[in-house]
């Protein structure tokens, strides 16, 4: 085995330009075109013996060995790229790791490289804790599409088998980093992290959602001067300590526009960014609309480069919490919630599927608990640490409907939630100038009044007026009877999970 390690970004940015599958922007940088569009949930095993101990499949030990010899014996005769750094950049709990990937997909170490912290400075003797090894050209017949990630726990390690989608090898190092910082107390979570202003302080906001809902676009959002820390992870601990994981972030480009996304738009085009199943033309010009060949277009984007980033180490405790989801009936733009609903809420993990979690979930609704797909353990064990983080550091939390109110896109008396409703809905929370009135139906609080949002006949921020000003009363209490039963349905598919955040829904 040959192996490039710890290449600079120069020699990854040329190893990239000798793949086929690259072709250069107007702005100098790269965009691959991939086989696979994204995520392999249904390829995906946690190593075990005991299934028991996880929500989602698993392989017997004895079958990862035989996958493991069988990669090794691969890349014995293949040239591989080694890159090395950290998850998360506080000395306190910074995870060495490490990307061992075949030179024909110098893209993904490229892009692994700009997420990393410290790459530049890991030496010769670096002792990755957590290890993934990515084979995209190896095929594992006898898994769905002949394709495998085996993550196993115990060793630190993810193996990768037959995809060429960046995504997967990024989340084979979070998905083992769930785990770690489980076993220390507290929880990874899939979220966005910003300061917001109010007056001469700043308030820290956590923003949690499945990928599609918004997080990204929540996060760099500014409101009063906001300025976005993390995307995509960050692991919470008891009393409120937030650590950081990556050093850029890897965004949807989907209907990206300088005039509603800004901050995202103007690193997407900057030198340094590394593209992925972006639409462009022969010139080089990109087109974030065409979704011809997939919606799920990427781009690996350093912190450096987005306008207003801040500094992880001068933030206080997360003072304000939002669970993002994108749903389409009867969900308010925006609910206050209880502690007990904050955990039921967050394990229930509403919303509309993307192209980022493959065409077996675009456009369908789902429950994803904690809108994280890559906890690796039991899912009741996310939404009982939740609640105990949370009693340790009390914030305030609220659900938030990034989709739209009253009906699909193609009930012309549907309300789309837009990003310029979600921006005031944030800047309103944060400054606490929203006026709340309890929903007799649900528990929570909806807003009676939003600054910056004119919504006159209930609209996006009280459903139920929405409803009944068209004359849908019945069709309104119908869905309130559904939702509530289909709630408390999937709660107790989770037998572990404690009996007053189930409550909170009944």
């Amino acid at each position: 085995m040959a192996v490039i390690f710890h290449p600079s970004p120069e020699d990854l940015f040329t190893l990239t330009g000798e793949m086929p599958s690259a072709r250069k922007t107007r702005y100098g940088t790269w965009n691959v075109q991939t086989k696979v569009l994204a995520r392999s949930k249904g390829s995906t095993r946690v190593v075990s013996d005991r299934p028991q101990e996880h929500s989602d499949s698993t392989i017997p030990v004895a079958e990862f060995e035989r996958i493991a010899r069988l990669q090794d014996d691969y890349i014995r005769s293949r040239e591989m790229i080694v890159v090395d750094g950290t998850i998360g950049n506080d000395p306190a709990f910074a995870t060495r790791a490490r990307l061992v990937v075949e030179r024909g997909w110098a893209n993904i170490a490229a892009m692994q490289q700009i997420l990393y912290f410290g790459s530049q400075e890991a030496g010769p003797d670096w002792d990755p804790e957590l290890t993934v090894i990515d084979t995209p050209g190896l095929p594992a017949p006898g898994y769905p599409n002949d394709r495998l990630i085996a993550v196993d726990l115990r060793s630190g390690v993810t193996r990768v088998l037959h995809s060429d989608y960046f995504g997967e090898s990024k989340k084979g190092g979070l998905r083992m980093w769930n785990r770690l910082v489980y076993d220390q107390g507290g929880l990874a979570m899939h979220a966005g992290l910003k300061s917001v202003p109010v007056g001469n302080r700043r308030r820290t906001v956590l923003i949690v959602g499945l990928s599609g809902t918004g997080k990204t676009t929540t996060t760099f959002t500014r409101q009063n001067g906001s300025s976005p820390l993390q995307d995509d992870f960050i692991g919470l601990m008891p009393g409120g300590r937030v650590y950081a994981t990556e050093n850029g972030c890897f965004a949807k480009t989907y209907g990206l526009s300088a005039e509603n996304e800004p901050a995202i738009h103007k690193a997407v085009t900057s030198r340094h960014a590394y593209l992925e199943n972006v639409s462009q033309n022969d010139k080089g010009e990109l087109d974030f609309l065409d979704e011809s060949y997939t919606q799920n277009g990427r781009s690996v984007i350093r912190m450096a480069d987005i306008d207003g980033a801040g500094d992880m180490a001068s933030i206080g405790k997360p003072e304000i919490l939002l669970i993002l989801n994108r749903n389409e009936t009867i969900i308010p733009g925006v609910a206050r919630l209880s502690l007990p609903q904050a955990a039921a809420y967050f394990m229930l993990g509403e919303t509309k599927g993307t192209a980022a979690g493959g065409a077996e979930e675009a456009g369908k609704f789902l429950r994803v608990p904690g809108t994280n797909p890559f906890f690796p353990l039991l899912h009741a064990q996310q939404g009982n640490r939740f609640l105990d983080l949370l009693k340790t550091c009390p914030m305030e939390v609220y659900l938030m409907n990034t989709g739209r109110v009253g009906g699909s896109d193609t009930e012309k008396r549907s309300r789309k939630v837009k990003i310029h409703h979600s921006s005031a809905i944030v800047k309103g929370i944060a400054e606490g100038t929203i006026r709340w009135t309890r929903d007799p139906d649900f528990g929570y609080e909806v807003a009676s009044s939003v600054p910056g949002i004119d919504d006159a006949d209930g609209g996006i921020l009280r459903p139920k007026e929405l409803y009944a000003s068209q004359g849908r009363a019945g069709e309104y209490a119908s869905a309130i009877r559904t939702v509530v039963r289909e709630r408390i349905e999937y709660l107790r598919k989770w037998p572990l999970l404690r009996p007053e955040i189930l409550a909170a829904v009944s």
